[in-house]
């Protein structure tokens, strides 16, 4: 019987990407696979027959000489043969098979092919998290603080090997160094962790007493922590190699600051300008005068008030914000003026402010707009 063609093996058209026929040949080897077509005995062959598309398929050379040839580049010399089989016979030997069909389903989970040496498969040690809260002033100016981090630390007594007196880990005997050993199960070749050396590829002999073989204590260290000038809450500072040290001698994790700016009693900040609430008296906002406000570096600016300002006004000091972070120039204060009704008044306090009421009937622009608005309502209503 002639053999099909492997992309309508595949269910996938001659344009496909290496996405699409990797999707499509798992989708078929699922449908296809013998332990679950148990009463088709036909199954088998059906599988053999997809993986042997794939095979091919996958491959940029051999795609493009099947693409050109078809079946007969494979056949009486035209090209080498697929991996895993004889020329001319793409499917090769069945277990071989199965176990490619293994890999490419379960390889990306199981930690791919291959392996490299031990100290590769080291274990990484794990990144820390430290949660650092700082003044307005601080973030503003810049700082260095100094912390405590309580990690896991490389053991002294065995230079993070985890054996006694620092010497070498040997080969693991039950995985030969490579930290994964292989079961056959049914069809199926299984790959799995080493269960003697944990994935690591060696083992201790005589472990380190201090560290029990992990090669690693813990410990609480003493860092210092450059803060520069411009940060705000969820700036994070990265230190590299000051996390956890890894398993047996493995890279050791980052350390992360992550800062916390704390909410400050005069200022208001929006990324680089800052914002002050000045209040000002009742006189002040209505003949005009000055106001004293501070600034973030500790300062003081005087800010005229012009005669008649209203509660909301705004007045910009160039350059007295915040400064980006990591340069880049200088924010701007906001200044915002509160105008205070007068308190606990005297009784004469009391009488001039009702000769001025009564006097002033021309001096309240915005209520006088207001009203006038509401007069207008009112009369509409009525007609």
């Amino acid at each position: 019987m002639a053999k099909r063609d492997y992309y309508d093996v595949l269910g996938v058209s001659r344009g496909a990407s290496a996405d699409e026929l990797k999707k499509a040949y798992r989708t078929k080897a699922r449908e296809l696979h013998p332990d679950r077509n148990k009463d088709n005995p036909d199954s088998e062959a059906l599988f053999k027959e997809a993986n042997e598309a794939y095979e091919v398929l996958k491959d940029a050379d051999k795609k493009a000489a099947y693409d050109r040839y078809g079946h007969a580049a494979f056949e009486g010399g035209m090209g080498g043969a697929p991996r895993g089989g004889q020329r001319g016979h793409p499917g090769g030997d069945f277990n071989s098979a199965f176990s490619d069909v293994f890999e490419d389903l379960f390889g990306d989970f199981m930690g791919g092919r291959g392996g490299g040496t031990a100290r590769q498969r080291a274990s990484r040690g794990s990144d820390l998290r430290y949660n650092m809260r700082i003044s307005l002033e601080e973030a503003h100016q810049g700082s260095q603080k100094s912390i405590r981090v309580p990690t896991l630390s490389a053991c002294d007594e065995c230079s993070g090997t985890g054996a006694e007196g620092g010497a070498e880990p040997v080969t693991c005997p039950t995985c030969s160094g490579m930290g994964k050993v292989r079961a056959q199960q049914g069809f199926f070749t299984v790959e799995r962790t080493c269960p003697t050396c944990a994935g690591l590829g060696q083992i201790v002999k005589n472990p380190c007493k201090s560290c029990k073989g992990a090669g690693r204590v813990e410990k609480e260290r003493s860092l210092s922590v450059n803060i520069p000038a411009g940060v705000e809450t969820g700036t994070r500072i990265r230190l590299s190699g000051e996390g956890e040290a890894g398993m047996r001698g493995g890279p050791a994790g980052d350390l992360y600051i992550f800062i916390e700016v704390a909410d400050h009693q005069i200022f208001q900040r929006d990324g680089m300008d800052l914002y002050c609430l000045v209040p000002v008296s009742f006189t002040t906002a209505a003949l005009g005068g000055e106001v004293e406000v501070p600034t973030i570096d500790g300062g003081r600016s005087r800010v005229k008030v012009p005669a008649g300002a209203q509660s909301g006004k705004q007045m910009r000091l160039r350059a007295k914000g915040m400064p980006a972070l990591r340069g880049g120039g200088v924010g701007d204060m906001m200044i915002e003026l509160a105008v205070e009704t007068p308190v606990n008044l005297s009784t004469r306090q009391k009488e001039l402010l009702r000769e001025f009421d009564e006097l002033g009937e021309n001096n309240h622009p915005e209520g006088s707009s207001f009203f006038g608005k509401v007069r207008s309502f009112w009369d509409g209503m009525k007609s």
